[in-house]
């Protein structure tokens, strides 16, 4: 009588070109239940928008998906070299069914870096494999469930962040939503001021434009006009049940409008009108303004853990912008006019996927 074959998990690099492979994947994630940042779909669109490569490790025990583990091959003149789990997302790291997928892909993740010339991996949610650094006080999420009807919306913000609200809705400013090239322009309009004048370089429009292209039903922008110019500008994702307003920002006329509380306010409506159950508010730095602004909105900040290996003799990646290292080049880059920040940064934050 032959003995039984205990078979151990194979982990092998993911073809982004086998469809079959990434059907595969795609039902592995919805699955385990986990982020939209573990998509193959999304990997591919920071790759179409950003020319950083999607990558990827996937753990298999006779034939069957036991772990997954998404990469962006992040590549840039002045942040180095590094394996984002995942780029330009929030989320992402190891998923898996057992401790021992999550190890053999944490392991061959280092080989893979090595051969790469990959400085570090960087590993935005999941388990944080042993010996790797780990930490949970610099960002937090915000999530909480939608209200039943409008009216309970309103009445589930907190008392000043309500008024607030209210102003908004005083204006009568116009409300549209779209996914249209002229809601993309609109959006980058906003969007691109907002983060000028927070000293941040702005991703490259094309990285939105693949973004709305890879989620065709799950993903819309809404924009708040004053007349013919748009206030402020969100672009959303939806993923299971949860709206996830992820790039919003407003220009400088929008704060006196109430422009940026009246978008979310109609976000959180047009979501529940689709049957969305929650609203991620999304990940702030620990202590930030955004930060501040979400609590003010009842939203309870739930500490992220991250984690990360660093090759050895290297310096670990370093693209906090609230590192006191970056706080004359914020100062400087929130006094360029804004078509030269437009032209330079996507440049830049390309390398801060």
């Amino acid at each position: 009588m032959n003995a039984p074959v205990k078979a151990g998990e194979v982990v092998r690099v993911v073809d982004f070109g086998d469809a079959a492979d990434l059907r595969r994947i795609e039902g592995f994630v919805a699955e385990t239940g986990a982020s939209l940042f573990h998509r193959p779909a999304w990997l591919q669109a920071v790759e179409a928008g950003t020319r950083q490569r999607a990558a990827g490790l996937i753990a298999e025990r006779l034939g069957v998906v036991t772990g997954w583990l998404p990469l962006t091959e992040a590549r840039s003149v002045l942040f180095g070299k590094a394996l984002v789990s995942s780029g330009f997302g929030v989320g992402g790291g190891i998923i898996a069914h057992s401790d021992n997928a999550a190890q053999v892909l944490a392991q061959r993740a280092q080989s893979y870096a090595h051969a790469g010339g990959f400085t570090g991996i960087e590993l935005r949610g999941g388990a944080i494999p042993d010996g790797w650094t780990a930490w949970s006080d610099k960002h937090c999420g915000f999530e909480r469930a939608l209200a039943v009807d409008d009216q309970a919306e309103l009445l589930a913000i907190p008392k000043r962040a309500r008024a607030e609200v209210r102003k908004g809705l005083t204006f009568g400013h116009r409300i549209t939503i779209g996914r249209s090239a002229a809601d993309l322009a609109a959006h980058y309009a906003c969007y691109s001021a907002s983060v000028r004048n927070l000293g941040t370089p702005v991703f490259s429009r094309s990285l939105f434009a693949a973004m709305l292209e890879a989620f065709p039903s799950s993903s819309d922008i809404v924009t708040v006009w004053q007349g013919e110019t748009p206030l402020a500008s969100v672009l959303s994702f939806y993923h299971g049940d949860v709206v996830m307003p992820f790039w919003g920002g407003g220009v400088f006329a929008a704060r006196a409008a109430r422009a940026n509380e009246l978008m979310y306010y109609e976000l959180m409506l047009h979501a529940r009108r689709q049957g969305i159950a929650r609203f991620d508010f999304g990940r702030s730095k620990t202590g930030s303004g955004p930060f501040a602004f979400k609590k003010n909105w009842g939203f309870v900040p739930q500490p992220l853990t991250y984690g990360a290996w660093t090759a050895p003799g290297q310096p670990a990646r370093n693209i906090d912008p609230t590192d006191t290292s970056f706080s004359r080049k914020i100062e400087l880059w929130k006094k360029l006019p804004l078509p030269i920040a437009n032209t330079l940064g996507p440049w830049i934050a390309r390398g801060l996927a």
